[in-house]
């Protein structure tokens, strides 16, 4: 923790830790100072606001499910998942989500094995596409890493081939969930009956 610095009276610190008079100071820069300061301070009075509001959010969402399971003698086992929550009259909902990020061990690898098994298994000249596709997926960014929504949506695919279904196993073996994020959103209807996000980005307003 930073200790706070006393700056005696007629004297401001500049950029570099130093005491520096307000008389030898540039008046535009005082008020340039004072402007900055003025708004960070509401900048952080807001951000306090906000952070304060978004965790009684997610308290009183979680109570309301909790009651509500109550009402039917259900128990749930936590409070993470989606849901949406609307008003009566259906102008407003709410909505909160958990979202996981996820990485592949080395079962990846074998679960690339045995799909690189079944295209060479299968007639070739059927499945061009599904071959682009796979190989598609396991590609590598930039950055090295592979696309986890296109690896994952290899699962989707309809193919009843055992090795498939060994492959696809190994994928499932191979998610790792390495942070959980959650979300809660707020919506209003506009006069077309779309709801639109009622933003809580600065930038957005």
């Amino acid at each position: 923790m930073n200790a706070v610095i006393e700056v005696p009276a007629g004297f401001r610190i500049d950029a570099k830790g130093r005491f520096v008079p307000e008389a030898q100071i540039k008046p535009i820069d005082i008020e340039r100072s004072d402007l900055v300061e003025a708004l960070i301070g509401g900048a952080q009075m807001l951000q306090k606001q906000m952070r304060s509001f978004k965790e009684q959010a997610f308290a009183d969402v979680a109570a309301f499910i909790q009651l509500s399971a109550e009402q039917y003698g259900a128990s749930l086992g936590g409070n993470k998942g989606n849901v949406t929550l609307f008003s009566f009259d259906g102008k407003y909902k709410i909505v909160r989500q958990s979202q996981d990020s996820i990485r592949f061990d080395e079962r990846l690898q074998a679960a690339k094995a045995l799909i690189d098994e079944c295209i060479q298994s299968w007639s070739a000249d059927s499945n061009d596409n599904l071959k682009a596709l796979i190989n598609d997926a396991f590609q590598v960014d930039k950055e090295g890493k592979i696309s986890t929504g296109r690896v994952l949506g290899l699962r989707r695919l309809n193919i009843q081939d055992e090795k498939w279904q060994q492959a696809m196993q190994a994928i499932s073996d191979s998610i790792i969930v390495t942070d959980s994020k959650n979300y809660i959103r707020f919506y209003e209807r506009d006069k077309h009956g779309k709801y639109q996000a009622i933003s809580l980005d600065f930038a957005n307003i």
